[in-house]
């Protein structure tokens, strides 16, 4: 392996633990975390939550538990690239998803809702939550107690109040600091994962057709050199063969402009980084495609009325649940009454945001269905 560069997030440099505790034997602080996150409660829920469709729709679809892996995967691909620490980045991909509630992006947004008269609710701030206190796994510590690199990189968006009441890991958001290249790598390797993969979902179901992506710059144009080079081949090996290179395409880009743009700022160290503006990013016009296609996805496949139909369901259960948790927490599970005479709404929202799809489903037939008395 390539030495690290001295602008890396080394782990021998790292801000450390909120809790002290001895180095580990045979394995950095990073890999330490790492595993810690794979072995949580919280990464085995990911099995079963959703990414776009719900799990029980079909046994292909992409979930929350696969698309991290994805996302790690790409990310230490990038990171080996630039030479910069590949752990820390998988850290932050299998970890940027633990708090995301049941039912992807519509599970957040109703769930936001509920909590607008009691601090609001983000799901990467909640990430963050899971593995500072929720875990319940070690004998001296909630959480995980992972380090200071691999928090900051979860914490991709921040408020400003929020940001105020969580100390180091949220003083870049009111200092206006960039966090480490890892934490940035993980950023883009999510957004080369969601994009790709949905397109490969999308297509998969049926919501979506090759001749209206055939309409896209990016998938137009990787779909043609795959019908050049193997005339005869369609199909889901077809699918593949575009899709996969066009995540080639944008992991060679992002690489090379990321690349140009560390040498034209020529930081010395992690701290010149941070003073930076972010140095992890795609040419203008691999870019400006990426908004093509993220654009077609949002209005073809996040807007399609079967996609609809299931998130109307998905707001009903995640809003009835929290009315009805709120109405009378004595609904709630024994060790979750005991956390809300404390603070109700935050310990429904940690209890609902923990969700997986198929048990909040669940969850809502025990207390609404008549077939379950």
């Amino acid at each position: 392996m390539a030495e690290r560069a001295a602008y890396a997030a080394l782990t021998e440099h790292s801000r450390g633990r909120r809790h002290p505790e001895s180095a580990p034997s045979g394995r950095s602080e990073f890999q330490r975390d790492r595993d810690r996150i794979i072995h949580s409660t919280a990464f085995r829920r990911l099995e079963y939550k959703t990414q776009v469709f719900v799990n029980h729709e079909g046994d292909l679809f992409r979930t929350r538990l696969t698309h991290s892996l994805e996302v790690a995967q790409i990310g230490r691909s990038i990171a080996r690239s630039l030479n910069l620490d590949e752990d820390l980045v998988e850290a932050i991909a299998l970890a940027h998803d633990l708090g995301h509630t049941p039912f992807g992006h519509t599970g957040q947004d109703v769930l936001n809702a509920c909590m607008h008269e009691f601090g609001g609710f983000e799901h990467n701030l909640q990430s963050l939550r899971v593995v500072d206190h929720l875990e319940e796994r070690y004998a001296e510590f909630d959480g995980l107690n992972l380090t200071f690199e691999t928090r900051e990189g979860i914490l991709k968006h921040c408020s400003l109040p929020n940001a105020k009441l969580l100390g180091d890991v949220g003083a870049r958001f009111l200092q206006k600091l960039q966090p480490s290249l890892e934490a940035q790598v993980a950023n883009l390797a999510d957004e080369i994962a969601y994009n790709n993969h949905d397109v490969d979902d999308g297509l998969r179901s049926g919501l979506i057709e090759i001749e209206q992506l055939s309409q896209v710059t990016v998938f137009a144009r990787h779909l043609q050199e795959v019908q050049r080079r193997y005339v005869q081949l369609d199909g889901r090996r077809a699918i593949h063969e575009t899709v996969r290179r066009m995540i080639n395409t944008l992991i060679t880009d992002l690489v090379a402009q990321s690349g140009q743009n560390i040498a034209r700022a020529n930081p010395r160290n992690i701290d010149e980084i941070r003073a930076a503006a972010p140095l992890i990013g795609f040419s203008d016009t691999v870019r400006a495609e990426q908004r093509e296609l993220k654009q077609f996805l949002r209005t073809q496949l996040y807007q399609h009325y079967r996609v609809n139909r299931m998130s109307n369901k998905a707001r009903r259960i995640i809003k009835a649940l929290f009315e009805a948790f709120m109405d009378d927490p004595k609904l709630l599970p024994p060790q979750y009454q005991d956390k809300a005479k404390q603070d109700q709404a935050r310990t429904i929202a940690d209890y609902i945001a923990g969700m997986t799809d198929r048990y909040a489903i669940k969850e809502y037939r025990h207390l609404f269905s008549v077939e379950e008395l």
